[in-house]
């Protein structure tokens, strides 16, 4: 039996990741905290979660909790996981981390993005990028995982087996994204409201979402060279879900079937990421881990056009956070995922 306390149990990302935790039988909760709703019973909070009401809110207290867990995962606002992330690890459990306070590997650019000082920078080289699709092994050894962001993933799991294909000028790519509200959380803005975001659709952040970063690292790590990402993300009308569509330009004659067999065989044996023809559709994701990509190419304008759709909560938060618990517990990747 695996202990396990979850900080920041009250967002959207902890609800759902406390959904897969709760489901399972070799897994036990021994902590959920919250700094608004200490004392309360989690299904106060989390009415989808009543059924579970031996377990009460508490504020954050890492030593304490360190004596009733093996594993802690940490689903705060960026900025803070990094404050306490050290005093777990030093007490011996395994942390995963889904804020982005140990994906970027420079400090530098973490205070470039983030517009905040890395009070842990000792801590980025030991920190492992949760991608299981390209990470498992190393994952499988690591106390420290950093789980991807949302946007991220999308655009990672669709272009890394792609980088070193011949024909594809993929040097910088064009990356257009829509994704659903929840995927800003559970703070009150009056622009995520119903009545403003109903019907309606528009592009944000561009050209300096704090995801970019992170999605030129991890290609530049992949493809052995430096990687330009021109992001722009979009706000969908819906709950949740992400939909991304790369272009990318193509230097030589390369086919749609060349892209589609390359993606087949570096997820063939995937049990997550699923190589479609054509295009995907966002609504295939929805309330699980499972990721689709799909490739087709402009033969007129020369563009290679790769999409791919994942759930932002689930694939792109919790669903992957749990593949990467399993790895570090030397269990199924897939144990208890949908």
């Amino acid at each position: 039996m695996v202990k396990v306390a979850v900080i920041g149990a009250t967002g959207y990302t902890g609800q759902e990741l406390l959904k897969l935790l709760l489901k399972r039988s070799d897994i036990e909760v021994t902590a959920v905290t919250s700094e608004t709703s200490a004392g309360q019973h989690l299904g106060q909070t989390a009415p989808t979660l009543a059924r579970d009401h031996h377990l009460i809110l508490e504020k954050s207290d890492p030593k304490a909790i360190s004596k009733r867990a093996d594993v802690v995962f940490m689903c705060l606002p960026h900025g803070q996981a990094m404050s306490t992330a050290e005093i777990y690890l030093d007490k011996g459990l395994k942390v995963l981390d889904l804020s982005a306070d140990f994906r970027l590997k420079d400090p530098a650019q973490y205070r470039q993005w983030y517009s905040l000082e890395h009070t842990a920078p000792g801590l980025l080289a030991k920190a492992v990028y949760g991608l299981p699709e390209l990470y498992a092994p190393r994952i499988r050894t690591a106390d420290l995982v950093a789980v991807p962001g949302c946007y991220p993933t999308s655009v990672i799991l669709a272009m890394a087996p792609l980088l070193g294909l011949p024909g594809l000028d993929a040097q910088t790519l064009t990356v257009n994204s829509a994704s659903g509200v929840s995927g800003a959380g559970r703070t009150l803005k009056d622009h995520l409201m119903f009545a403003q975001m109903e019907g309606d659709f528009y592009a944000y952040g561009a050209p300096t979402h704090r995801h970019t970063v992170e999605m030129e690292q991890e290609l530049t790590h992949v493809a052995g060279r430096e990687m330009k990402v021109s992001f722009i993300p979009h706000l969908l009308p819906v709950s949740r879900g992400i939909y991304t569509t790369i272009t990318v330009g193509t230097s030589q004659a390369v086919d749609e079937e060349s892209i589609t067999e390359t993606l087949k065989k570096f997820y063939l044996n995937s049990h997550f990421v699923h190589v479609v023809s054509g295009f995907p559709q966002m609504k295939w994701t929805l309330n699980t881990n499972h990721a689709y990509i799909g490739a087709r190419v402009d033969k007129r304008t020369g563009l290679a056009i790769i999409t791919s759709a994942i759930d932002n909560l689930v694939k792109g938060a919790a669903g992957q956070a749990m593949q990467c618990f399993n790895l570090m517990n030397d269990m199924d990747e897939a144990e208890g995922i949908d």
